[in-house]
């Protein structure tokens, strides 16, 4: 489990840990992922950055060999930051490319040999709703996510006769660092203030609300259960109505 001592990554932790799954979880920040592995219980954590292919490489072979196997694949990580086309440098394109495409494409490459060895391989590709609907001001989350997507659509196919399911969970507004991160740029877009900018958030939301961790994390548990084992090449919104798209 990648990008997991906070937010919806952390959340994703901590279900499977309460559902009996040894996790191994992963970050950049080596003290803080220490910290929250003590706090969650996890059997193992290793710090990689996986927009570094070096990274997932040696991270992927210490998580097998921590647990002796490796059943479950959770592909989460930062997303790459707001901005619109005109604004968003080359470089800023090439960072994005290799810390929201490259990492799940590296991550799948490493963990298969021992998914395809396990009687109940999963992956699950933490994306956004932005796969669905596009999402103002976030040009390289709207671009990269929905390659993510198109990936895990191919690879499940190409998984399927080995016993692999590959799905992908698209959150809509959670109030999160990130959701309060970008929400704070648009109020001062907007000349309005952050709580009120986050009042309009919540409002547009069908449900009213925005999102509770944990509910997203139940979601993430039950595509990596057994229950889930016919389920794959899908992209699941946990998004409280907020995409408007029939599928």
């Amino acid at each position: 489990m990648t990008a997991s001592t906070k937010g919806l990554g952390r959340a994703c932790a901590e279900a499977l840990i309460a559902e009996g799954v040894r996790v191994c979880v992963a970050s950049r920040d080596a003290a803080e992922l220490e910290r929250v592995a003590s706090e969650i219980g996890a059997a193992a954590h290793h710090a990689a950055d996986v927009a570094r292919a070096e990274d997932v490489k040696r991270l992927v072979a210490a998580a097998v060999a921590d647990l002796g196997g490796l059943d479950i694949l959770v592909v989460n990580a930062g997303g790459p930051p707001p901005g619109n086309f005109a604004e968003t440098t080359e470089d800023g394109w090439e960072r994005a490319f290799h810390l929201t495409l490259m990492s799940a494409v590296n991550l799948a490459r490493e963990a298969l040999p021992a998914l395809r060895a396990s009687d109940q391989g999963r992956i699950v590709n933490i994306t956004s709703s932005s796969v669905r609907e596009p999402i103002p001001n976030l040009i390289l989350s709207n671009a990269l996510r929905g390659a993510v997507a198109g990936m895990a659509k191919t690879l499940a196919t190409e998984m399927a006769p080995h016993g692999v399911t590959v799905n992908n969970l698209a959150p809509g507004r959670f109030l999160t660092e990130r959701m309060r991160g970008n929400d704070a740029l648009t109020a001062k877009k907007a000349g309005i203030s952050l709580e009120e900018q986050l009042a309009r958030s919540a409002a547009a939301i069908p449900t009213g609300r925005f999102g509770e961790p944990a509910e997203f994390a139940a979601a993430c548990a039950f595509l990596c259960s057994r229950q889930a084992a016919y389920i794959t090449g899908q992209t699941l919104g946990v998004d409280g109505g907020l995409a408007r798209g029939v599928y």
